[in-house]
């Protein structure tokens, strides 16, 4: 089982409400998601979860979609109803794929900046930094914070990865190896058939070329009832970009498919 986190307010939304379940990206966790997650949990209870391999789930010798969709699918089922999803980036295709096979466990889906398609581009260089940082030498996070900023291309990533630090065990809550292994895999798109049919919201940064307007056609085949919005000045993290702007896109979506 996934580890969970879960955010409910002290004001108790209403039992018709449906849980919001929040899927992170390839590197992330369910902590990555809190201050969101809790903002959203005065309207509905609200649990982010740590996929297989990151945070504090179950490292596993895979990490296709369709077991990421399986293990999404016994939250859902634990928790008793079906849920809203949200997912970002590997999130959001592990959340699509979901959706498709088990559509009785989805209300409602929100897609952050990614598209049912194979990406060209690479994220074993963030694998590598985080080998490469000599984790011996690390007393507290933020002696890793100039190390790891050498061997990052982009520093603003780097208070992302470092959520994922455990200090203590000189360890990263991470299984880097068979994230490597499984790389192809998660760029990629499974092969994949039927429809889901409820509402959907592709939500973009919109300077991001994620979801290209060529991918429309693929998502409408998967996804019949999509809607397409962007975040102004916002690239792919745009949750972290524009975490407000994010937060209030959510909530429309969310009350007006009520």
């Amino acid at each position: 089982m996934l580890n969970m986190i879960e955010h409910a307010s002290r004001a108790a939304a209403p039992d018709t409400t449906p849980e919001l379940l929040i899927v992170h990206g390839l590197y992330g966790s369910a902590r990555n998601w809190g201050v969101i997650a809790k903002r959203l949990s005065d309207a509905r209870t609200v649990v982010a979860v740590d996929q297989r391999n990151h945070g504090d789930s179950p490292w596993c010798d895979t990490h296709s979609y369709e077991d990421m969709a399986d293990d999404l699918a016994e939250v859902i089922r634990t928790r008793g109803a079906p849920m809203d999803v949200l997912g970002h980036s590997m999130g959001g295709k592990a959340a699509m794929v979901l959706a498709l096979k088990y559509p009785a466990l989805v209300r409602r889906l929100i897609v952050a900046d990614i598209a049912p398609v194979a990406y060209t581009h690479s994220q074993i260089q963030y694998i590598e930094a985080m080998r490469g940082l000599d984790l011996s030498a690390i007393e507290k996070r933020s002696d890793a914070k100039a190390p790891l900023e050498a061997l990052v291309d982009d520093p603003a990533l780097v208070p992302f990865f470092l959520q994922s630090l455990d200090v203590a065990g000189k360890s990263w809550r991470l299984n880097l190896d068979v994230l490597a292994d499984e790389m192809p895999k998660i760029l990629s798109f499974p092969e994949i058939d039927g429809q889901f049919k409820g509402p959907v919201l592709f939500l973009s940064g919109a300077n991001s070329d994620y979801v290209a307007r060529e991918y429309r056609p693929k998502i409408k085949g998967f996804f019949p009832e999509a809607r397409f919005a962007k975040i102004p000045g916002a690239g792919h993290w745009l949750h972290a970009e524009k975490p407000r702007e994010f937060e209030a896109a959510v909530r429309a979506y969310l009350d007006l498919a009520a």
